[in-house]
């Protein structure tokens, strides 16, 4: 394997121990989450990479698949504080990141200005229907997830690390909705999609939702150990071939590149940026990890192209008369390289 020299190594006993550790956790965690959750075993992967690679997810979904219930299944697996946020047309930026109010000193009887914090003073949030909301409102959400604080006056609050939101949109309902902006939805990690359980699953859900069933989860994690795992992830080594791998797939995307394929040009109206090579390859080392290497594979960074670049893609008039999805171009786009590299 052609590795870069200046990858840093796992050369400690430390970061072999937190690797394994993560790996642990990865296993536990999904057999807890199977206490409450039947199937949708993708979800709960992609979930995972993303917290461990210090992402955000967008989730889409129809109504009713259980996507609050992951979340939260998700929280308690993993020891972390949870808040859930209903967006509505009527909700404020005040209302998600908190607000200054007056108090007055039962001794003093002075007044006083004090912060309440709002719902994103949480560990995992759940933003649910974040495009019921509008704009400015979505806006403070997303400037929370980027910089790891709320600024409210002249005072910075800074988050409690480890911060992931998950944010589900629903697919069906376009009235009284808001979309994110390509540019907002840039700063997800990953777009999950999230489908009807096959039968069986269905009939186990039935069997377990009409009865007295309940699901006895446990912590298998805590913040400081998630926090640890996130610096190991980062210390993964990627080969150049594969570097060279997701700076290929991303470009070729981009209908204004030279060699771009008449495919892309016909179907794409534009492409993904840099964001989407840097969430292939973190993806690709917390991916790595949990499946018990310390080096990127080609097959993580496939394994995870379609969630990192479905929202990144934005599919032609032409495309979107033709029933061309953004899947479908990420589905072609593989497959083409597949074929490049027999």
């Amino acid at each position: 394997m052609n590795e870069r020299a200046d990858i840093e190594a796992p050369e400690s006993e430390e970061d072999v121990r937190h690797a394994d550790r993560m790996r642990e956790a990865y296993r536990k965690i999904t057999a807890e989450i199977g206490k409450l959750i039947v199937g949708q075993a993708h979800v709960i992967e992609e979930l995972l990479v993303a917290v461990f690679a210090r992402g955000h997810c967008l989730m889409e979904g129809v109504p009713g698949l259980a996507k609050t219930a992951i979340v939260s299944s998700l929280s308690r697996a993993m020891d972390l504080s949870f808040r859930r946020i209903q967006f509505t047309p009527d909700l404020m930026p005040s209302d998600i990141t908190g607000t200054d109010i007056i108090q007055e000193d039962p001794e003093t009887r002075e007044r006083r200005l004090v912060f309440l914090r709002g719902p994103v003073f949480s560990q995992m949030l759940l933003a649910d229907e974040i495009n019921r909301t509008p704009p400015k409102t979505q806006a403070a959400l997303l400037e929370a997830m980027q910089e790891g604080s709320v600024t409210v006056g002249e005072r910075t609050y800074e988050l409690k690390k480890p911060f992931f939101v998950l944010a589900t949109q629903n697919p069906l309902e376009h009235e009284g909705t808001y979309p994110l902006p390509e540019a907002q939805q840039d700063r997800f990690m990953f777009l999950v999609r999230i489908t009807y359980p096959s039968r069986d699953e269905e009939r186990e859900i039935l069997e377990r939702t009409t009865t007295t069933y309940r699901a006895d989860m446990k912590p298998v994690i805590d913040g400081d150990e998630i926090l640890a795992c996130q610096e190991v992830v980062r210390k993964a080594l990627v080969p150049d071939h594969v570097y060279d791998f997701v700076l290929d797939l991303t470009r070729s995307t981009r209908p204004e590149e030279p060699d771009a394929e008449e495919f892309v040009r016909r179907w794409v109206e534009w492409g993904a940026g840099p964001r989407a090579s840097q969430f292939l390859v973190l993806g690709g080392k917390a991916r790595a990890i949990l499946h018990g290497r310390f080096h990127v594979t080609r097959e993580d960074v496939e394994a995870l192209a379609p969630a990192v670049l479905r929202h990144r893609i934005r599919p032609s008039f032409n495309a979107d008369s033709e029933g061309i999805t953004a899947d479908r171009i990420v589905t072609h786009l593989l497959e083409r390289s597949s074929s490049a590299k027999r």
